[in-house]
């Protein structure tokens, strides 16, 4: 049976586009991008961060979800730029050690805003579909010893109980601005990535 590291990709990127922003209001001569979809992710050090927030965690797999991108035709341009922006990402992230599983989708829109003019948005699903199906399946195969859940959906909280059922080790990594209190209830453990060793992976 093997130890399991489950990201949520976008919900992970997030975070760390969160983090680094309450980190650079703390640092105003930093020169990074606070928005997360427009960090240069490929200078972030992925594995690093990994390796200081679980040390002393031995770690089979790191497998990293990431919504596929469908090419909407009124969002033609900018849905090409990010699925460039994905497979680079992919890449850097297979370098680094993860596993990349491209799965579920992600569609742009065109939304009205209240004040009448338009914007364009991204929305994900199926991603959190993907990450239960594996963790149960691996469970039901005796594959599965303990699974470290990278995300901070609420989403997750039936299957992670379904694991407890099953006597698998349990284990929340999320992050300490706006943790996941019901994800905390439902697991053995609790471990908050600080902002401090966010900053600390991104390499300028």
């Amino acid at each position: 049976m093997q130890r399991i590291l489950f990201i949520d990709g976008r919900n992970f990127l997030r975070k760390i586009g969160n983090s680094l922003n309450s980190s650079k209001s703390n640092n105003p001569e930093g020169d990074f991008e606070i928005d997360h979809a427009k960090i240069n992710f490929k200078k972030f050090n992925f594995s690093k961060l990994i390796n200081k927030v679980l040390a002393g965690i031995a770690i089979d797999r790191k497998i990293f979800y990431m919504g596929k991108l469908i090419v909407h035709q009124e969002t033609t341009k900018q849905s090409k730029v990010l699925i460039e922006r994905q497979r680079v990402l992919k890449t850097h992230l297979e370098n680094q050690g993860f596993e990349v599983i491209i799965t579920g989708r992600v569609r742009g829109h065109i939304e009205k805003c209240p004040k009448g003019h338009e914007t364009l948005t991204f929305k994900e699903k199926g991603v959190d579909v993907k990450i239960a199906v594996d963790m149960i399946t691996m469970a039901r195969d005796n594959k599965l010893k303990l699974a470290i859940i990278g995300s901070s959906d609420s989403d997750l909280q039936p299957v992670i109980k379904e694991l407890k059922n099953q006597n698998i080790e349990r284990i929340y990594l999320g992050f300490e601005s706006q943790p996941n209190k019901g994800l905390s209830y439902t697991t053995n453990r609790t471990i908050l990535i600080r902002n401090s060793e966010i900053l600390e992976c991104l390499e300028f």
